[in-house]
């Protein structure tokens, strides 16, 4: 009984997070405030009641559109919210009623915000990932499941590895690669898992990037960016709209692959590890 209690508490209290979640994925990157104005229709300015604020529930009892002027509310609220009370639930599950589990509660929740961010805007702002790198770095004096050695080398390692490979690429090419907003979230991601999470996820997050851009292309999900110009040529017109192009030239945001590889080894850590050592000899 006492179980299912703290499940309900633990659910109810991160979808209520995934709630300020939106406002910030909404808010941050337009540069507006998380506070002023309240809650409103982004299409009528329909200033949202309490109860139609209600994290899952209201977007029910809407039907999924605005009280006011009935137009579709996005999906992404809702789905925000089950995401975030889904891995509420998950660090409980994982690591008990502990500071780990706040700690890395926190961690996803950055996660999510990062990964609903970059998709549309293709930005990490600084404003979250470096306080993430603080919070994780800072939390691991403190919590028992970190090292902050492993964390103060995450971190590091994290950033300069993307660090060195956009500077490579940049002087290879003369073109932007990989962008430091990845290598911020890279050392993020170091700083709560410590540097024995980056191997598995530079791997895993290339094949999953990958592998969503061949099946992307497949059903028309990839947005397609025009090659940027060489400098020692003339200008060329961007292609038409459907021509194909290279992957190196698709607008792929490469945080969200990060952050879910990041997410994979937080709850499967130790059976990844194992199998990275089995196979290691």
């Amino acid at each position: 009984m006492v179980h299912t209690t703290i499940l309900v508490f633990v659910f109810l209290f991160a979808i209520c997070i995934g709630s300020f979640l939106n406002v910030v994925i909404l808010r941050l990157p337009e540069r507006q405030s998380l506070v002023t104005p309240p809650s409103h229709c982004p299409k009528c300015n329909y200033r949202l009641r309490w109860f139609d604020n209600i994290p899952l529930l209201s977007y029910v009892m809407l039907g999924g559109k605005c009280r006011k002027c009935r137009e579709p509310i996005s999906v992404q609220y809702p789905l925000i919210e089950l995401m975030t009370g889904v891995l509420g639930l998950a660090c409980y599950m994982h690591f008990g009623l502990t500071p780990a589990m706040i700690v890395f509660f926190i961690f996803c929740a950055i996660l999510l915000a990062v990964t609903f961010i970059d998709i549309p805007y293709q930005i990490i702002p600084n404003s979250i990932s470096i306080p993430g790198i603080i919070i994780g770095v800072t939390a691991s004096f403190f919590v028992p499941e970190m090292r902050w050695q492993d964390s103060v080398i995450g971190a590091v390692a994290g950033f300069l590895i993307i660090f060195l490979t956009a500077y490579g690429y940049w002087f290879l090419t003369k073109r932007e690669g990989i962008g430091m907003g990845d290598a911020k979230l890279l050392a993020l991601l170091g700083a709560f898992l410590g540097w024995q999470a980056i191997p598995f996820i530079m791997i895993a997050s290339s094949i999953q990037g990958l592998l969503f851009f061949f099946l992307g292309l497949a059903f028309g999900l990839v947005k397609k960016a025009p090659p940027l110009p060489d400098p020692d040529e003339e200008l060329q017109p961007a292609p038409p709209d459907g021509q194909e192009i290279s992957v190196r030239h698709a607008a792929i945001p490469f945080g969200p692959f990060l952050a879910l590889s990041g997410l994979e080894f937080l709850f499967f850590g130790r059976f990844i590890l194992d199998l990275m050592t089995g196979w290691g000899g």
